[in-house]
């Protein structure tokens, strides 16, 4: 899929219509902000690392946004929507060049009420907890850069985390209350989305808005410890993260089971891990603790490390050796692995977890999360992959779905192909009505692309 050339940027008309805004033309602080972490994937590293935006542009304000907006449509620029660039698939990344606009600046909470906040988009998850906290309630779920992550980042690019074992995925109704949105009109204007309308630029990756404000839900905040439990066997350890999910009267927020040698590549941890062990990562309300540790005898396994609420808010989390963080711990020791996003069938057997466990052993090392999906508790996969050829590991995903196993897929950076493989006509529609001329993350949706040339564009 290729882009249609844009024609040369007049940076300097550009920047005159952007006179008094933070702007960065450093080469090397642009091609910083640039990138995400694409570099997970093997593939998406030979597609993107050459790809840079020309000038990076600081918005402080809504009305910055505005200016930046008009500006990049009077000159027919691409722009690229950036917040603290903790993606995985090139969602941030310039295809076209063009204005990188970064939101990291806009993080104001501007309101809190019992379980609803109102944050610009800059604001990192961490820091609106820390708020809301204080109330209370507490963000129902992160990504596992939690810390740095941005809410606007995490809206529209994320699809779940920490908390979704609870709440599910963003996508389901109640998880994003409203958004207001810049567009990229002759003259942008604000347009405010709520109810199921915020799913029109939700998940779109900036290709069709400029995201300004958001209201989200909020759970009520709990006291979390951690818990490290091993196990001999995998499968014992994959049935005790369906039975903790599936257990109602406790409160958790995280489950998380990976298989021996995957506990090897958590330098922090190894101390406290049997060798030879398969681990669930687990997070509970401290007042859960005791119907916890009777599940744990359940299932015979072995509690290798705690910590109290207030012992895990100082120092290493277990969080950020969970979701995609495991990758992360696993590719500083080795930087050729990569992974996969599996969604695994309603099974409370977990037959296709184990088929596939045995089958690929440690070419495709198996990392579960365990979330709601449709009001059921279901594991899906964030296994580690001992990359050979890109030929291989297409092999590896059309084998998973062969078995009902559904890769979304991170190793491209096509909206639709990543996620559902089908368009979204919601994104196309609302991209049609707002972002008339197409500047907005130019290349990332095949819908757009392959309507303009249907038109002969």
């Amino acid at each position: 899929m290729t882009l249609t050339p844009t024609p040369p940027l007049n940076l300097d008309a550009l920047i005159a219509d952007l006179e008094g805004l933070e702007l960065i033309t450093d080469p090397v602080q642009v091609t910083k902000l640039s990138q995400d972490y694409y570099t997970y994937s093997p593939v998406l590293q030979e597609a993107l690392h050459d790809k840079r935006g020309d000038l990076v542009v600081r918005a402080m304000s809504e009305a910055d946004v505005l200016r930046v907006a008009k500006a990049c449509v009077r000159h027919k620029v691409p722009l690229t929507v950036r917040g603290a660039g903790t993606g995985n698939y090139g969602q941030c990344v310039p295809l076209a060049g063009g204005v990188i606009l970064d939101l990291s600046g806009m993080q104001q909470v501007k309101w809190i009420k019992p379980g609803i906040a109102c944050v610009e988009p800059g604001a990192k998850l961490a820091a609106i907890d820390k708020q809301t906290r204080e109330t209370g309630w507490e963000i129902r779920m992160a990504p596992s850069t939690y810390r740095k992550a941005t809410i606007g980042g995490f809206i529209g690019g994320g699809s779940g985390g920490v908390g979704s074992v609870t709440y599910g995925q963003l996508r389901d109704r109640g998880n994003i209350l409203a958004l207001r949105v810049v567009t990229m009109e002759d003259e942008p204007q604000v347009i405010e989305l709520r109810g199921d309308d915020v799913y029109k630029v939700a998940h779109a990756w900036g290709t069709n808005g400029i995201i300004t404000e958001l209201e989200i839900p909020l759970g009520p905040a709990y006291a979390w410890a951690e818990a490290i439990v091993a196990f001999p066997d995998f499968m014992t350890s994959a049935r005790f993260g369906q039975a903790l999910s599936n257990s109602d009267g406790i409160i958790k927020k995280l489950v998380c089971i990976c298989a021996d040698p995957i506990p090897t590549y958590f330098a922090a941890l190894k101390g406290f891990i049997p060798a030879g062990s398969h681990v669930a990562l687990v997070l509970v309300a401290e007042c859960c603790l005791e119907p916890f540790g009777e599940l744990v005898k359940e299932f015979k396994g072995q509690l290798c490390y705690q910590k109290s609420a207030q012992e895990a808010s100082k120092g290493i989390t277990l969080v950020e050796y969970s979701w995609n963080h495991t990758t992360l711990h696993a590719r500083s020791v080795d930087p050729t692995l990569t992974y996969l996003q599996t969604l695994f069938p309603d099974d409370p057997e977990l037959k296709v977890v184990e088929h596939l466990y045995h089958h690929y052993g440690d070419e495709v090392m198996m990392h579960l999360e365990f979330l709601r999906v449709g009001g059921t508790a279901r594991p899906v996969g964030l296994q580690i992959v001992r990359y050979s050829t890109p030929e291989r590991l297409q092999e590896i995903m059309d084998d998973h779905e062969s078995v009902n196993a559904y890769i979304f897929n991170p190793h491209t950076y096509i909206l639709e192909a990543g996620g559902r493989k089908t368009v979204d006509v919601q994104h196309l529609q609302f991209k049609e009505k707002v972002d008339p001329y197409g500047l907005l993350n130019p290349g990332k949706m095949r819908a757009w692309i392959e309507k303009q040339h249907s038109k002969g564009y």
